[in-house]
């Protein structure tokens, strides 16, 4: 097959597959429980806003159960807010992670689980089955107290 004058290689993007962490191993946190995820997460909480408006975070996790990082998939209005189950993805294979735990608020402070979050985690499970990215946990949080699906036997 002869390339044509419009399709040389050059006009290709370069695809580059990389993760870079000033943090060391040692200093990692260790997730043991949903009460340290919990405490993790409200240190990278906005006290503003876990009451105003609904955001989803992702802790990303490695093989020992340290935290790589935590990413933001999405930011909301009051009563909910959207994921793109593929930017979520996306940034647990660039940090190399083996296991993530979902979260998100709740500015009415009730954490009892919607459908809509019920269905969220089933997605969000069958899709890390394929990639080989374990759900862990999905906590609901508020300021004051938390739902982890995996405590309450729902994950």
């Amino acid at each position: 097959m002869k390339a044509t004058e419009n399709s040389s290689w050059k006009t290709v993007s370069e695809i580059d597959l990389i993760y870079r962490t000033k943090v060391k191993s040692a200093d990692r946190p260790k997730i043991t429980s949903s009460k340290s995820a919990y405490a993790i997460l409200m240190d990278c909480w906005d006290p503003d806003k876990i009451e105003f408006i609904e955001q989803f975070k992702v802790l990303l996790l490695n093989q020992a159960n340290k935290v790589l990082g935590v990413y933001q998939a999405s930011s909301g209005g009051i009563a909910g807010t959207v994921v793109d189950i593929r930017l979520l993805f996306a940034s647990a294979l660039k940090a190399n992670a083996v296991g993530i735990i979902i979260s998100h608020n709740h500015p009415s402070g009730k954490t009892v689980p919607s459908e809509a979050d019920k269905a969220i985690t089933r997605k969000i499970r069958t899709a890390g089955e394929l990639l080989d990215i374990k759900l862990l946990d999905h906590l609901i949080v508020t300021g004051e107290k938390y739902y982890s699906f995996v405590d309450e036997g729902a994950l």
